[in-house]
């Protein structure tokens, strides 16, 4: 206790609470999330042969959770496209990784430490709409419990839970990469995450909400970081979750789990994978060329 006294932990939570995310935190979301569009098949492509519907794309990478939380809470779907600055903001973003000569833009943001440092800032943005998710949907459903945890969800992974719309948009149909039935870390995190959120919220979980977002966030950049740097595809949360699914759901340990958790040799996620092996395509390609 006493070096928490000394470390102020409580002043640094209501500080780091308190920062704005435009334009750093936001720019460095931007560019993770096209960035993984780009890993995309076809997304290259698609960005020579329909430039309008790349940008869509882009768009729903980088507003997506925004988009589907207004639809649930009965709002309009283009309401975010309002904040001027963060559409040309992220358009900006779009453009360089897509079209920037000699693809430099693309090859310095995908420089691993580069790209280290830009997942650990998309994790603090992607805590805060968490956070702002589960604190709208309290004001506008005081006792809906089940309501904040979706809507929080939804906004820290809203961009995967419409995935199969945005691969329509690319002319693509891959039911087999939803993320409900494939769900990848940060979208397992996000639903963590707004259940957490919304016991702080009921006032249910004793910790102040600058606390916990401090406390989440750094949990969520040190394990996206490490995750990113090792190229793994795994789950922190695979050992617990196999226990309480072998616990509740008589699923075997090791078992079936593994269609969801698996090892470090075969990612469970096929949009993680797909992103890794059409960067390598790409390159592979680049190399004949050259």
């Amino acid at each position: 206790m006493e070096v928490l006294a000394a470390l102020n932990l409580g002043d640094i939570a209501q500080v780091f609470s308190k920062m704005g995310m435009f334009p750093v935190f936001d720019v460095a979301y931007y560019i993770v999330s096209i960035l993984y569009l780009k890993y995309e098949p076809g997304s290259v492509e698609v960005s020579r042969r329909s430039p309008v519907a790349s940008w869509l794309c882009a768009m729903l990478y980088c507003f997506g959770s925004y988009i589907l939380a207004d639809i649930l809470l009965g709002s309009s779907p283009i309401d975010y496209f309002q904040h001027n600055s963060h559409i040309l903001l992220a358009s900006a973003v779009w453009y360089l990784v897509f079209y920037c000569p000699l693809n430099l833009f693309y090859k310095c943001v995908a420089f691993l430490p580069v790209k280290l440092v830009l997942v650990a800032l998309k994790e603090v943005v992607r805590t805060r709409k968490i956070a702002a998710g589960v604190h709208h949907a309290h004001h506008a459903y005081h006792h809906g419990l089940f309501i904040m945890v979706i809507v929080g969800y939804v906004k820290g992974s809203g961009v995967a839970l419409i995935s199969n719309f945005e691969q329509l948009l690319r002319g693509v149909w891959r039911p087999d990469t939803n993320e409900i039935l494939n769900m990848s870390f940060p979208t397992k995190a996000s639903l963590y995450g707004a259940i957490l959120f919304t016991l702080q919220e009921s006032h249910w979980l004793p910790v102040a909400k600058s606390t916990l977002i401090l406390i989440f966030t750094l949990f969520m950049a040190t394990s996206k970081v490490v995750m990113t740097a090792r190229h793994s595809h795994g789950s922190p949360f695979a050992l617990i979750e196999s226990w309480v699914c072998h616990l509740l759901f008589g699923s075997p340990l090791g078992g079936s789990e593994e269609d969801h958790h698996a090892p470090a040799a075969a990612p469970s996620s096929p949009l993680k994978t797909k992103e890794e092996l059409s960067e390598g395509a790409r390159k592979r390609k680049a190399k004949k060329a050259e």
